[in-house]
């Protein structure tokens, strides 16, 4: 449980339904002033930074709330995301489907929105293609090694068909040698080098390495490079990377690989190959 969740464990228990009207300014002070009374919490700022209906339960809207809270015994600040939900009567935290058992966070998301489709983030493909397609991935993920080039190399062949905007999502806290990796897949993109996303996932290295000579030597390897820390501390290579972590971020995006289809989220990862 995270720090925050922790904190507001302490102000909550919700084992029952909370009585709130579901506009987000209702929402945002409802939460607001449920919070505040956690007495190791100087101050709360809640935000809703956006809502979608719940698929299947027309009564629900999901919530997404960013809370920004100072803690009171030492002035840190604590900012977590996360989903609430309301039917304008109530609001939970947690929502089930009784008959599937899911949990409805399963059938919610944010949109891929217009504005975070980047030039620079897209590897293959017209932009004009009938079919955008996002992959979030980390080259150290177990699963994304085995999906990503596959899925790649399947709609590189339409160009016209297919728009494929590839970003950076390197899960530190488990594969720490993946953000060294993917800063030198940046910085060589930069350079102008070809087909670097695919070859990202040819480079083997321990994910929990954490020498960048080792890391460098098998990536340089692999591309055929001379990428070391210099070039990833070009500030085009770091506002990059950070624009990646950006978009992750505003999406509430937590694991990999993370597909959008058309701006929408795609648990099925599958979309593109039904596509027409």
């Amino acid at each position: 449980m995270s720090l925050m969740l922790k904190l507001l464990a302490i102000t909550l228990t919700l084992s029952s339904l909370l009585k709130a009207d579901s506009s987000s300014q209702q929402v945002e002070n409802f939460l607001k002033n449920s919070f505040s009374t956690n007495p190791k919490i100087l101050s709360i700022k809640v935000k809703v930074t956006g809502t979608t209906d719940v698929k299947g339960f027309d009564d629900w809207n999901a919530y997404f709330v960013e809370l920004d809270a100072i803690l009171k015994k030492d002035k840190r600040q604590v900012v977590q995301k996360m989903v609430w939900y309301s039917n304008g009567e109530v609001i939970t935290k947690e929502l089930f489907d009784l008959k599937s058992g899911k949990e409805m966070g399963e059938l919610v998301s944010l949109p891929f929105k217009d504005e975070y489709y980047n030039k620079e983030n897209l590897i293959y493909g017209n932009e004009n293609a009938k079919h955008k397609v996002v992959i979030f991935s980390d080259p150290l993920c177990p699963f994304c090694r085995q999906f990503v080039p596959e899925a790649i190399e399947y709609m590189k062949k339409e160009p016209n068909k297919f728009a494929v905007y590839y970003y950076h999502f390197p899960l530190e806290s488990i594969h720490p040698a993946s953000v060294e990796l993917v800063q030198a897949a940046i910085a060589l993109e930069l350079q102008g080098a070809k087909d670097v996303v695919l070859n990202l996932y040819k480079v083997n290295v321990d994910p929990k390495e954490r020498s960048n000579e080792v890391i460098f030597a098998q990536f340089n390897k692999v591309m055929n490079s001379n990428i070391n820390m210099t070039n990833l501390l070009s500030p085009r290579v770091l506002t990059h990377f950070k624009n990646d972590l950006k978009t992750a971020d505003l999406l509430m995006i937590n694991s990999t690989p993370t597909m959008f289809f058309n701006g929408i989220i795609d648990r099925t990862k599958n979309k593109y190959k039904e596509a027409k």
